[in-house]
């Protein structure tokens, strides 16, 4: 895709391509391509259509029926926040008082969208031309493009002394190649900059990658890790006046939904239907003891921001293993921040014994999780050689340092469920 075949997509006879192309999206790439051209429409320009269709549809469970009209890139796509979370943050941004943010690095404008359909008046700035195109086309076609305008430039050289917020979200893949880069200061823009921003603008959020060091985590900002539906999609830095508790994780539903819980620990307020929110300082450690009745599995947003030990407190729970990030307790107990499970044998691992085990328990179908075991599950469940009809789940972890085998059970209802 280039300037050319976007503005081509743009007028009547690229809407009509589109519309043509997005009938056939998700079949036989050759298939569809020969109906386009048999329609008529030109070589390049089906292409073009059938690249944007294709990638519209896989952008639906993103950003929702909205991704029907926008303007992607494969890495774009890729890189862009989902609605959901754009969505929360736009909405804790207009409540902390921002009503103009320069969206310093916004891509195809998933997180701009969210702030102006929140009501802010957004700046973006775009070094790619193409991509800063889209990104000021998705915004006529979202109907915000009085509150969204985009400009394509350096974002180090943007006058942030002109607005009130900032969101930064630096480029953490090499341009040409897509290749992640892990070094902070090779982001573009670069971490020192990004982290020199809080200065400059007292309410300034920083999107980063959920495998952040925490030792990155500027003094004073708040870290927060966010879920979507059980799967951990992000992390951002809340700087300055932004920052309300040291470390929160946020988990979010991308569906509709009543609120899991309608207030975060400590009584904050959750910024979106289904949210759930925990918090804490993130340095305290939870109490060690033996393995208990049930055996509870912290969601990858707690692990991260380093509450399980705020989470030990609300389940009464505790430790099999200091640096072993699953909990114990006597009582299954109904949380939103980890799936429970009742464990019904404790035993050091042994393969032979775990196989002779599993085949008097008729075990066939098994899921399997580890915390500290280097064993890979599909080579274990080969060895295994299951052969029952009944189902049951493997934890492989660590007891007071010693592999153990833990064989459990789901809970069901209210009391098992994680979103």
């Amino acid at each position: 895709m280039d300037l050319d075949q976007l503005a081509a997509l743009r007028t009547a006879e690229g809407s009509a391509a589109l519309a043509a192309a997005t009938e056939v999206a998700g079949g036989d790439p050759l298939t569809a391509a020969a109906a386009l051209r048999s329609a008529g429409v030109p070589a390049g320009l089906a292409a073009a259509a059938l690249t944007q269709a294709e990638l519209r549809r896989r952008a639906a469970g993103k950003f929702g029926p909205g991704a029907g009209a926008m303007f992607l890139t494969r890495a774009g796509l890729e890189q862009a926040t989902r609605r959901v979370v754009a969505d929360r943050r736009a909405a804790r941004l207009r409540a902390a008082g921002v009503r103009t943010l320069a969206d310093l690095g916004c891509g195809l404008g998933a997180d701009a969208l969210a702030a102006a359909r929140a009501g802010i008046r957004v700046y973006g700035v775009e070094a790619d031309p193409l991509t800063a195109a889209m990104a000021a086309a998705n915004a006529e076609a979202a109907g915000v493009a009085d509150l969204f305008t985009v400009e394509c430039g350096d974002a180090t050289a943007f006058d942030v002394s002109t607005v009130d917020g900032v969101f930064c979200d630096p480029a953490r893949r090499r341009a040409g190649t897509g290749r992640r880069i892990f070094d902070p200061n090779a982001y573009s823009p670069p971490w020192d900059f990004v982290t020199a921003l809080a200065e400059r603008v007292p309410r300034t959020v920083v999107k980063v990658a959920p495998g952040l060091d925490h030792a990155l985590i500027p003094a004073g900002a708040e870290a927060e890790w966010v879920s979507v539906d059980g799967d951990l999609v992000e992390a951002a830095l809340w700087c300055g006046r932004l920052a309300e508790v040291p470390r929160r994780a946020t988990l979010l539903s991308g569906k509709a939904g009543p609120p899991v819980n309608a207030f975060g620990s400590g009584g904050a307020p959750a910024c979106h239907p289904g949210a759930a929110q925990l918090t804490g300082p993130g340095t305290a450690e939870a109490p060690v003891g033996p393995v208990r009745r049930f055996l509870y599995d912290p969601g990858p947003a707690v692990v991260r921001a380093h509450l399980v030990a705020e989470l030990a407190g609300e389940l009464d729970a505790t430790l099999a293993d200091p640096a072993i990030a699953y909990l114990y307790a006597d009582s299954a107990t109904a949380t939103p921040y980890a799936r429970c499970l009742e464990v019904t044998d404790v035993r050091p691992f042994s393969l032979k014994r775990l196989r002779a085990l599993l085949r008097e328990r008729r075990i066939g179908r098994l899921e399997i999780l580890k915390r500290g075991s280097a064993l890979e599950p599909e080579r274990l469940r080969r060895d295994l050689r299951l052969t029952g009809d009944l189902a049951a789940t493997l934890v492989l972890t660590r007891v007071a340092g010693a592999p153990t085998a833990l064989i459990c059970r789901p809970v069901t209802g209210e009391h098992g469920r994680r979103p």
